[in-house]
Formats: structure tokens, C-alpha cells, sequence
């Protein structure tokens, strides 16, 4: 197993808590594909933080967790439909059923020399439709607040849209619930770090001087 590694967008020290010592996991998404032999697995765990583990092969591939105080509350949920290849799938369909209407027609349809034929269009319509599905895809991507930079890119299959988008809900409140967080932590900080001189030396005697003063000798 890897060594966890954490995610955090600003300088200051704060403890980022892991899957395993978390005190509460509020939701949880695991999307699997075994034709490519990858999963995927993605934790809420104290309100501000997403646990993201991955594995290739039944082996794990990585481990980190994720600020959401720095995530953009517009998450990206896309899908993709694999048209041609459902397309294909219904095209080969049609034939096939209108071949199949021909043979029946026939006095001996048991005999007819379109059998062969028959059967390959069948054959050639489900493969389309399975590739079609498999190639059918939902992907949640997740961008930080400041450059828009790429942070987490989740890719699922078909069987797996319905829990993802009941999962993408709960992260969207989650991250807006971290970035009102966020808001409120950098205020408080910024008065900490306001100035520190006597009101005399400030162009505003009636106050403290903070950063809001514009004042030559706060400068």
C-alpha cells in the first residue's frame, strides 16, 4: 500500500484526516470495470474532505485525499453515448428481423439457404449493442477554485450512472458547505493579519487602523 497523500491548496498548517481515522464517512461511490480490470472509490469523510483510492489488477494504484475547500462548486458531470455503434446495432437489427420475415415466408424456412446469413446479422447486431453500452459512459471531473486546474477525473460505465449521480448531489453540497467554510476561515484571518499601528500614526483617528485604510504611513 502506498503512502496516503494529501491534497491542500493553501500554506497553512491544517490536519488532513485520512479514510481509515476519519470520525464520520458521509457517502460513498465505487465504480469497477472489469473488462478494463480498474476500480475506483470515492468517500466523503468529515463534511470538507474526499477520499479518492484506486486499484489496477486487484492492486492498489494510488490513495489521496482531496480539500474540498479548494474544489469549484460547478462540477462537470458529462455523458457520452456511443451513437454509432447503437446505430449500427439497430441498422443490422432491422435487417436481420426483415431477412428473418423472408425466410418465414418461404415453404421450407428449416432449408432456406439465408439460415447462415440470418444468424451472422443477429450475431453481428449484438456485438454492436454491447460495444455501444460499453462505450456509453458518465465522467465526473472536478476543477480547483483558482486556475480551474484539473483535480479528480471519474469515469463510469453504464450499470454505475444512477449512483453517480446521487453521489455527484451529495459532493455538490458537500463542497459548497467547505467553501462557505473557507470563506468565513480566510475573513477571520484577514483580521488577524490587519495593521498593527496606533490610531495617531493612522489617517483615521477615529478607529483603529485595519486594511481597509488607505493611508500613506499604513502603507
Amino acid at each position: 500500500m502506498q503512502a496516503t497523500e494529501h491534497i491542500v491548496l493553501e500554506s497553512d498548517e491544517r490536519r488532513v484526516p485520512a479514510l481509515r481515522t476519519a470520525r464520520k464517512v458521509h457517502s460513498r461511490l465505487r465504480v469497477q470495470s472489469s473488462v478494463r480490470r480498474r476500480a475506483s472509490e470515492l468517500a466523503l469523510i468529515d463534511y470538507c474532505y474526499l477520499s479518492v483510492r484506486t486499484w489496477r489488477s486487484r492492486s492498489p494504484d494510488a490513495q489521496y485525499v482531496l480539500d474540498l475547500r479548494f474544489v469549484d462548486p460547478a462540477l462537470r458531470l458529462s455523458r457520452h453515448v456511443a451513437w454509432r455503434f447503437l446505430a449500427a446495432s439497430a441498422v443490422l437489427a432491422v435487417l436481420a428481423v426483415a431477412l428473418a420475415w423472408r425466410i418465414s415466408a418461404s415453404s421450407t424456412p428449416w432449408r432456406h439457404e439465408w439460415l447462415l446469413p440470418l444468424g451472422g446479422l443477429f450475431g453481428l447486431a449484438v456485438c454492436a449493442a454491447l460495444v455501444g453500452l460499453y462505450r456509453t459512459t458518465k465522467t465526473l471531473v472536478l476543477f480547483s477554485v483558482s486556475g480551474r486546474a484539473r483535480l479528480l477525473e471519474l469515469t463510469g460505465g453504464v450499470g454505475s450512472f444512477r449512483a453517480m449521480r446521487s453521489f455527484s448531489r451529495t459532493l455538490a453540497a458537500h463542497v459548497r458547505i467547505a467553501s462557505a467554510r473557507r470563506r468565513r476561515s480566510r475573513a477571520r484571518a484577514a483580521d488577524r493579519r490587519g495593521c498593527r499601528l496606533p490610531a495617531t500614526r493612522c489617517g483615521r483617528r477615529s478607529r483603529p487602523c485595519s486594511r481597509a485604510c488607505r493611508s500613506r504611513s499604513c502603507r
